[in-house]
């Protein structure tokens, strides 16, 4: 494990070495701005955080420079908001976002150099058989009540919460090592010790699971599981969370704000030694959708914003006159992709998830092949994102230390192979129409979240795309919880144009996505009345489950990547998911925040606790 982390250092310095320092972009061209790399280390000159006690109670210590206390910033999220507040529940990006925000874990991943660095363990330690770690937690360290955080919390979640299955069992489901989960052990008050059957590659990063607080969570498990998956929903009261974070909730109004205040136990302190976060008060507007987020900036309502592309150009001209800084951090880590639900089974009364017709189309793989030859990836580049972002091809970002440069060359578009594809598989054009085999014609809906504009637009382009092949493709953006709920619960879907945050550094985070029975195995998700992982498994599913198993339990760097290039290979050729591009990660921030450090692993906001208002 040791050597991972040390292989992943040595790649990120010289990433630094050969391609320089990331910095704030002040003159980048009106057209493509991905010029610089992710995963390049951004050279602030910083020291490590370091470990301070003080009375007994074992600190952690910032890195910025010192500020002053007060104030507020306020943020934004698109869509209607988080479905709960619960981080064990969450499986979507705002309920992850706003409900991390008030949870800390024992680890985390330093958004500088991608090192795996502490939070609330002060240290830990890796035994020569790889398998046993010994993690221990600062002393003295408390909740927002004011409760000791002790080794009885992180025994609690791991053992109950996340072993139990309680909540979204994503986590647990990737820490299954052939089939057997890790031990935790209470050694004393602040010590654990966690053992996995073998040695386990993304062990550590892992333990950036936040932490709950056993004497107000337990009151929730002891009741079932069924009530856990209400448990700290967005009716929870303020007074209900009890948080490690640096900011817990104030105030929640639906489908408007979040309010978090600053939690005076918060354990990390500045160069003086006094507690943090600066703010008193950090609040996320819920704007609906990309147009309104941008308004809201120039209204001066919100403080932050992420740019589409479309907006890049002009936002250069008002940041030479404007109130505020322009930064480029390269492309994001979001996947944006559209799949096809392969899923063949019957639900509970015997009806089919997909129409049995649209089943032998998606199930074909010169059918998804030629939908992937037929996108005009560059067209959605220089459209939808104005420039501003790459073409994607390979299920890794592209800012992964782990992308296949060949999958991710990708090609460009051919209609006439796309049709050659087809014809393979027994579909033929008739005035200008595709029909199958059995002469059913090839019409299907493309479904996405309404609010995303981007997303939108992309849909409506793979639209035109696709009726060049003579397919008839219903576009249709629908409210996110609607859509969350077909993808996740009834399964009656046809094809989606969606977006996933990966893991530039560790693949496996990926790991329900291509686990067979994975909650995000999207393409041919599995019910829990199905024969879990047994019945009906496409070959190449078989594949990429194994190729993860594997890849879990390989130390060795570069046996890791050539299996991690083995299946972005497999990925590429049976399409399964395609891929359509990354765009950039453009900011704007105001000029009177203070500790504000960018990184491409980070974002803006990553050391939240640190900025303070000059």
């Amino acid at each position: 494990m040791k050597r991972i982390v040390y292989i992943i250092l040595i790649l990120l310095i010289l990433a630094f070495v050969l391609k320089g320092c990331l910095k704030r972009d002040k003159g980048f061209d009106d057209v493509y701005l991905y010029d610089v790399r992710p995963l390049e280390v951004i050279n602030y000159n910083f020291e490590k955080p370091k470990n301070v006690t003080t009375d007994g109670v074992d600190y952690l210590q910032t890195r910025g420079e010192v500020g002053k206390f007060g104030g507020e910033i306020i943020s934004s999220t698109i869509g209607e908001g988080p479905k709960t507040f619960n981080p064990f529940n969450a499986n979507d990006n705002t309920s992850s976002q706003l409900s991390g925000i008030m949870y800390d874990g024992l680890l985390t991943t330093d958004p500088y150099d991608g090192s795996i660095t502490v939070r609330l363990a002060k240290d830990i330690e890796i035994l020569p058989d790889k398998k046993t770690y010994i993690v221990h937690l600062r002393r003295g360290v408390k909740w927002s009540d004011g409760v000791e955080i002790t080794a009885d919390d992180v025994f609690y979640t791991y053992n109950t919460i996340i072993f139990g299955g309680f909540g979204d069992t994503a986590t647990r489901d990737s820490l299954y090592i052939n089939g057997k989960l890790p031990s935790v052990e209470k050694i004393d008050k602040y010590t654990i010790k966690f053992t996995t059957p073998e040695p386990f590659a993304p062990f550590l990063r892992m333990l950036s699971t936040p932490i709950a607080p056993k004497h107000v969570f337990k009151k929730a498990t002891d009741k079932g599981k069924k009530y856990f998956r209400s448990y700290l929903n967005t009716n929870a009261k303020p007074e209900d969370f009890v948080t490690s974070g640096a900011f817990k909730i104030s105030e929640y109004v639906p489908a408007q704000r979040v309010i978090y205040k600053r939690n005076p136990n918060y354990y990390i302190i500045d160069k003086k030694g006094q507690k943090l976060p600066y703010l008193d008060r950090y609040i996320i507007l819920i704007v609906g959708d990309l147009n309104n987020d941008t308004l809201k900036f120039e209204g001066l309502e919100t403080d932050v914003v992420n740019l589409q592309g479309s907006m890049v150009a002009r936002y250069r001209e008002l940041e030479k006159h404007g109130d505020f800084d322009l930064y480029n951090l390269g492309p994001t880590t979001n996947t944006t992709f559209i799949t096809f639900n392969l899923n063949t089974r019957k639900n509970k009364e015997g009806k089919y998830y997909v129409d049995p017709v649209k089943q032998k189309w998606f199930n074909d793989s010169n059918f998804r092949s030629a939908v992937d030859w037929a996108i005009d990836r560059d067209n959605l580049v220089l459209n939808v994102l104005s420039g501003v972002g790459e073409p994607l091809y390979s299920a890794e970002s592209v800012s992964s230390i782990f992308l296949n440069k060949e999958i991710a060359k990708g090609h460009a578009r051919d209609i006439e192979y796309s049709k050659e594809l087809l014809k393979k598989s027994g579909f033929y054009l008739k005035d200008g129409k595709l029909y199958d085999k059995y002469n059913n014609r090839v019409e299907f809906e493309l479904l996405t979240n309404a609010g995303n504009t981007q997303r939108e637009a992309t849909g409506v382009s793979i639209k035109e795309d696709l009726a060049a092949l003579g397919m008839k493709v219903n576009f249709k953006p629908v409210e996110f919880n609607s859509l969350v709920s077909k993808l996740s619960n009834t399964y009656d879907w046809d094809a989606v144009l969606i977006a996933l945050t990966g893991n530039p550094l560790e693949p496996h985070s990926g790991y329900n996505v291509w686990s067979i029975n994975g909650a995000l195995h999207l393409f041919n998700q599995r019910s829990e009345d199905d024969l879990r992982g047994t019945d009906k498994i496409l070959p190449f599913e078989k594949e990429l489950n194994d190729i993860f198993d594997k890849a879990s339990l390989e130390l060795d760097f570069n046996k890791r990547k050539a299996l991690y290039d083995k299946y972005q290979q497999i990925v590429a050729e049976e399409n399964p998911v395609i891929y359509l591009y990354a765009p950039a990660n453009i900011i704007a921030i105001r000029k009177k925040f203070k500790n504000i450090y960018p990184t491409n692993l980070g974002g803006i906001l990553h050391n939240i606790e640190e900025v303070y208002i000059k």
